[in-house]
């Protein structure tokens, strides 16, 4: 029996079964980078210990990778583009691997940082291969609503499984499992890319736009690096504003230069298209408030509960299971039905409500009747709305754009992520701050007050993500006006907009 070849036409590919296994490989590899970005999170605490960091130094195990993943994308999205989606999503993993390696064998903490610098650079290349192949392999509309549904469950819930695995690993082997972990994954994934995936021919007589590259990434790696700085420095920190300063420019003159260049790294028209921009922002706008709440639950439960990291990460499998729930028992039996928007703005509606219950949270809530109610409600939602993004933002895109489209969705989550990280960390902080000051009468009740202040930074911090979450909605509902795809339609014609 032949493997699925992406170039021929769909009744060829309804004949091959195998297809369903490229899948397995294709979210197999995105789920190990997805959840990369959160299972050292637990983890952190002995790390620190074992190779002797510091506090204002550690948070650099997670943000060399953010930071590089985040600020590689594009790159790694045109190389896809160029070099072939299959070679580079061997090789993405293969780096990915080794840098796991070298990670988990570190012996101090600037190798450590090293590591996770060179795993999210791997990822920057690996991520929108994976999403492009997935979108060049899945072209009939109902096969593809089932595709993306399980793609959007793992984007929207290999956050929290990293903090499952990461408690389990940290407590019944030790941090360096946390990175260990990816090589077997990787080494599957490889195997399987080997037996069943196949890619379009390579685009003839392509070049990488070089001015490109160092205006698009080093503007978004000033900018991430600026959010980084934010929380030790503080907002009007000098090198913060700097930061923040060059990396507008350098975006503004990246724009500037992408309507100019012959082969542009990032062709305009993939972002002028209203639907296209709309899903973009919904992504980045929906993860500000995501991350945050996976930074403010787990010292939620492990610092004023008391949680273990074992039952800390159990803690947020309700949020994973409902993601799952929402993503492939909702919006991908709806999406062929119903325009993308109805299941996105109420999608984010749910989340923010989620949100919204856990403002209600104090240092002796309890975790069934008012913490699991809020995962429950922000799992559904983010499951859909995780979907149809994905599958919107890739729909219509031409092959030889498959790559840096996906990598722009990638872009957008990722960034979104590093920046609520340092945006509703820094609230939480000040916060917190303000109010220990203002009710710190009695030394004797330090700790108590010191306590309730750690959880009143966190509630005003997750009432902005709310807020924030609400805007991802409304901007979904304005600018997402694409109809549903139709049966039969293949999913790389350009989906209709509604007339007026």
């Amino acid at each position: 029996m032949s493997v699925t070849r992406t170039d021929q036409p769909d009744a060829a590919a309804d004949a091959d079964p195998r297809r369903w296994w490229g899948l397995v490989v294709i979210a197999l590899a995105q789920l190990m980078v997805v959840l990369d970005a959160t299972i050292v999170n637990i983890a952190l605490p002995s790390a620190q210990r074992d190779l002797g960091m510091s506090d204002a130094n550690r948070q650099w195990v997670i943000t060399a990778y953010t930071l590089a993943f985040g600020g590689l994308l594009l790159l790694g999205g045109r190389i896809a583009d160029l070099v072939g989606r299959k070679r580079t999503f061997i090789i993405g993993l293969i780096g990915f691997a080794a840098a796991s390696a070298l990670g988990g064998a570190a012996t101090g903490s600037g190798m450590l940082f090293g590591a996770r610098a060179l795993q999210g650079a791997f990822a920057a290349v690996l991520a929108p291969s994976a999403l492009s192949l997935l979108t060049t392999t899945f072209t009939d509309p109902k096969e593809r609503g089932k595709a993306f549904g399980i793609y959007g469950a793992l984007a929207g819930s290999g956050s929290a499984i990293g903090f499952i695995v990461g408690g389990l690993l940290t407590e019944y082997l030790n941090w360096r499992w946390c990175l260990y972990v990816n090589i077997p994954i990787a080494v599957a994934a490889v195997v399987g890319a080997f037996v069943l995936l196949h890619d379009r021919p390579r685009q003839a007589g392509a070049r990488l736009d070089v001015p490109g590259v160092l205006l698009g990434c080093g503007g978004l790696v000033a900018i991430v690096y600026g959010f980084s700085e934010a929380q030790p420095r503080g907002w009007g920190d000098p090198l913060v504003l700097t930061l923040f300063a060059v990396g507008a420019v350098l975006l503004a003159a990246f724009v500037w230069w992408q309507s100019r260049a012959p082969m542009p790294l990032l062709p305009l028209h993939i972002v002028k298209e209203r639907n296209r921009a709309g899903c973009f922002l919904t992504m980045g706008l929906a993860t500000i408030g995501m991350f945050g709440l996976f930074l403010f639950m787990t010292y939620y439960l492990q610092v004023v509960l008391g949680y273990s990291p074992v039952k800390t990460g159990l803690g947020f499998l309700p949020l994973t299971a409902a993601i799952i729930v929402g993503s492939t028992q909702i919006s991908a039996r709806l999406m062929n039905r119903v325009p993308p928007r109805t299941l996105m703005v109420p999608g984010m509606i749910l989340a923010s409500g989620g949100m919204m219950l856990l403002t209600r949270m104090t240092v002796d809530s309890s975790y069934t009747t008012e913490i699991l109610p809020a995962l429950l409600l922000m799992g559904l939602g983010m499951g859909l709305t995780f979907m149809p993004v994905f599958a919107t933002a890739t729909a219509g895109v031409a092959p030889q754009d498959s790559g840096v489209t996906s990598a722009t969705v990638n872009t957008s989550q990722q960034v979104g992520g590093s920046i609520g990280t340092a945006l509703l960390n820094t609230i939480a902080t000040s916060s917190s701050a303000t109010y220990i000051a203002a009710h710190l009468h009695n030394p004797a009740q330090r700790a108590l007050v010191a306590k309730e202040g750690v959880v009143h930074g966190y509630t005003v911090a997750i009432w902005c993500a709310a807020g924030i979450m609400l805007l991802a909605g409304l901007v979904a509902g304005l600018m997402v006006t694409a109809r549903a795809p139709r049966h039969g339609v293949p999913a790389e014609a350009p989906v209709p907009e509604p007339v007026g």
